[in-house]
């Protein structure tokens, strides 16, 4: 079992969904049910499948909350270019958020390849 609040991942992905909320603030009141929802619920996701897959007792069942937090961090990413698309995202935003989830999506490969040269 590890100690998800010690993954530096998982307070990187932790400081994206803060990061996230404030950004979206500024978007449309009309997509508060569209985008919005879908962008808060796809960076919760990261975080959340982090950490719950840390408490599970072997690590074939974190790899594949890894996996889910892998696939909400590309879903998140595609979200983020539609709103960029949409012009809904500031240019400096849209180049932070996205740099931040190439590292979040490398640094849950590299936690993943740990877990699986344990096993």
């Amino acid at each position: 079992m590890h100690n998800f609040k010690e993954l530096k991942v998982w307070q990187k992905a932790r400081r994206l969904v803060k990061e996230i909320y404030l950004i979206l603030k500024s978007f449309p009141e009309d997509e508060k049910y569209g985008i919005v929802s879908q962008i808060k619920r796809a960076s919760v996701s990261i975080p959340a499948n982090i950490a719950e897959g840390t408490g599970r007792y072997t690590d074939k069942d974190f790899s594949r909350f890894l996996d889910i937090a892998t696939g909400s961090s590309f879903e998140l990413e595609t979200l983020i270019i539609l709103s960029s698309d949409l012009e809904f995202l500031k240019e400096n935003d849209y180049n932070r958020i996205i740099a931040d989830l190439e590292e979040i999506q490398k640094m849950i490969y590299s936690l993943k390849a740990r877990i699986q040269n344990n096993s």
